[in-house]
């Protein structure tokens, strides 16, 4: 019986043929690990059944075989938009890659924003002592649009910091460390009872453009906006407009639409505005943690079970 074709494309391939081979499922299949750059050949196209890549190209139109794609990501939006991805086609994203470097950053915004850390380093470049304060996270209240496995997560590490937790979940239960889940259709007192306002949630049609004027305007005129999500929830010119009018204090961006940010965009010389290069979730042990989930998913594929963190089409996510 031949073994299922599997194609590893990406730079960092040899890390996930090694993860198979630790998990003693390198010889059950035929892996061709392949580079970004490098082409694959139609004959071989035309063979695989495995498919592990950061995003989809043209070749997949060539894949009649293809019966699994692993994401290397945990947003698959550029997946789920490409036409040759057929529907048979199992398609798995790399949920719960993010569940501790993503809460991490996102306190060392909230950190940036309360604490004068960075004032006082560019106080120290120019030898000046400047007596500053820092403002308690302590008692203030962090809203989570999107209380998935990193929003829980965060939501416990913020009540050790004695933080009031809120937020949203498509389906609402009762969660530990949050004080209040709400549906989604109940955004607005979220939004209007929030210091921080954190954007957790996929990027799908419904979400896309989210974060607009009116939802801005329901915002306390105190309070932070932060996206950690994606790019396409914010309207971008509404909230220039809205940090530039004191609508609300301002706004840590981590994603955006376009990336690399272009030098051009207002964002970057908008105050009250922080840019960061999307440092979100990566971390240097993140490939292994995806391997992880490859590896396992591979056991489950050649075993006829069925595969984690599969994407629900329909959600988008």
């Amino acid at each position: 019986m031949s073994k299922p074709v599997c194609i590893v494309r990406m730079n960092e391939a040899k890390i996930y043929e090694q993860a198979l081979a630790r998990a003693g499922l390198a010889d059950k299949f035929e892996v061709h690990c392949l580079t970004l750059d490098q082409p694959i050949t139609d004959a071989l196209a035309a063979r695989t059944e495995v498919l592990l890549g950061w995003q989809p190209a043209s070749y997949l139109s060539n894949m009649p075989r293809l019966r699994w794609v692993q994401a290397m990501t945990a947003g698959v939006e550029a997946w789920l938009a490409c036409p040759d991805l057929r529907t048979n086609v199992a398609l798995c994203c790399a949920r719960g890659t993010h569940r501790i470097s993503m809460p991490e950053n996102i306190l060392g915004a909230l950190f940036h924003l309360t604490k004068p850390y960075m004032q006082c380093a560019l106080d120290q470049r120019d030898s000046r002592w400047t007596k500053r304060q820092s403002i308690p996270l302590a008692g203030k209240t962090l809203g989570i649009l999107g209380l998935g496995a990193i929003g829980q997560e965060l939501a416990r590490k913020a009540d050790a910091l004695e933080m009031r937790v809120i937020g949203t979940k498509r389906q609402p239960q009762s969660l530990a460390h949050v004080a209040k889940v709400y549906p989604q259709e109940a955004t607005d007192e979220v939004l209007g009872a929030a210091d921080f306002v954190l954007l957790l949630l996929p990027s799908t049609p419904d979400t896309e453009n989210f974060i607009d004027a009116r939802r801005l305007r329901a915002m306390q005129p105190t309070a932070w906006l932060l996206n950690f999500a994606r790019g396409a929830l914010i309207v971008d010119v509404d909230l220039i407009a809205a940090v530039q009018s004191k609508t609300i204090a301002g706004a840590v961006l981590d994603v955006f639409r376009e990336e690399p940010l272009p030098a051009t965009h207002p964002f970057w010389q908008t105050e009250g505005i922080r840019v960061l290069p999307h440092i979100g979730g990566g971390h240097p042990e993140r490939s292994l943690a995806v391997a992880e989930i490859f590896v396992e998913n591979a056991r489950r594929f050649l075993a006829g079970e069925p595969l984690n963190a599969v994407v629900d089409r329909a959600q988008g996510y």
